[in-house]
């Protein structure tokens, strides 16, 4: 039997990573849950994998996944790399426009990402229809991803990343990097003593350090898209 604060922590878990594919912090999870501290998620973080309803990913930030729910919670999400139950078809259009009906809304897709080493991000006078169920608050735009340093996290080469708009991030969180005012890169952001490591969720590529003043958040992502032929 789960307590009450181990079933919540679950469900929050459970819904964020079907909605977005991306765990909650550990902020976000103190916050929703009302506790004091982020010891008291610690510790049913810990409860939680000794009954085996999740478990940690090793060599990734802030990855939990969800083995199983007790009885009465829907199913598991899917597994990372199987069809979320958050994609849709990709539709385009050559110009942003106002909301298209009450339930979708056309964001800007400004270019491409890289899910590997950087690459230099493009303007573009595209747009992208996306539901905005899959939006908070907030200003977003849509980026191509290329490449494949973010395939244990859900992330594709093809995918269309959804972004919110900001110039902060907290450690565990995947951001848009902008590296030496050109070169825009999707991954997990982390504090590395002096330096700014930003971590890729493939074994294939190594973290990338930078120092501060060579890396601007330009921000972070809430959803994805995923266009299928």
């Amino acid at each position: 039997m789960l307590t009450r604060k181990q079933h919540d922590l679950l469900s929050f878990i459970h819904t964020r990573l079907q909605t977005s594919g991306v765990s909650p912090s550990f902020e976000e999870m103190k916050e929703a849950l009302e506790l004091k501290s982020k010891s008291g998620v610690h510790r049913l973080i810990s409860a939680l994998e000794e009954r085996r309803f999740i478990r940690r990913l090793p060599n990734r930030a802030r990855a939990l996944e969800v083995l199983r729910l007790p009885e009465g919670m829907t199913a598991a999400p899917p597994a990372p790399t199987a069809k979320p139950s958050n994609v849709v078809q990709a539709d385009f259009s050559r110009k942003a426009a106002p909301p298209v009906a009450n339930d979708v809304i056309e964001l800007p897709l400004h270019g491409r990402i890289a899910a590997g080493q950087p690459i230099e991000a493009f303007e573009s006078d595209a747009a992208l229809a996306v539901p905005t169920a899959l939006l908070g608050p907030g200003e977003h735009y849509a980026l191509e991803v290329s490449g494949d340093s973010m395939i244990e996290a859900g992330i594709l080469d093809g995918d269309y990343a959804l972004i919110r708009r900001c110039d902060t991030a907290r450690d565990g969180e995947i951001v848009v990097a902008l590296v030496d005012g050109q070169d825009a890169t999707l991954k997990y952001l982390a504090k590395d003593g002096g330096m700014v490591r930003l971590d890729p969720a493939n074994p294939m590529y190594e973290p990338q350090r930078y120092l501060p003043s060579r890396v601007r958040i330009q921000g972070k992502l809430v959803g994805l898209l995923r266009r299928y032929h």
